[in-house]
């Protein structure tokens, strides 16, 4: 079992900066693919971006590219969120695929583990 564990959320203005961060416990995630989702109020998780399990590959959501960057180190995941906007207001999830493929990462169904999220609140 992998515990993912959100944090680095908060309230932003727009414009602003926030990092996220995303630790696990159980199992090393070092050899897994990451993601990272959100969920708007009234709106389905979507995907925001995805890592491999070596950094080699990144995907990103159109709405987030140039603006939002993921990385990796053996025991946590980041996303750098720059130039936020209202819009990107929503619950952060992140995620990780026990397996090596890297399809981009875009299926929410190829995740095996989920943490709780973290809330992300960006005010105009």
């Amino acid at each position: 079992q992998v515990q993912l564990v959100e944090s680095g959320g908060g309230l932003v203005q727009a414009g602003g900066s926030l990092r996220l961060s995303c630790a696990a416990s159980g199992r090393t995630i070092s050899s897994y693919t990451m993601g990272w989702f959100r969920q708007a109020p009234g709106k389905e998780r979507e995907f925001v971006a995805a890592i491999n399990w070596n950094g080699g590959s990144l995907n990103y959501a159109d709405s987030v590219k140039g603006r939002f960057t993921i990385s990796r180190d053996s025991a946590k995941v980041y996303l750098q969120m720059t130039s936020l906007k209202p819009e990107d207001t929503a619950v952060y999830y992140c995620a990780a695929d026990i397996s090596r493929r890297f399809y981009g990462g875009v299926s929410q169904i190829d995740y095996d583990y989920w943490g709780a999220g973290t809330q992300v609140t960006v005010s105009s």
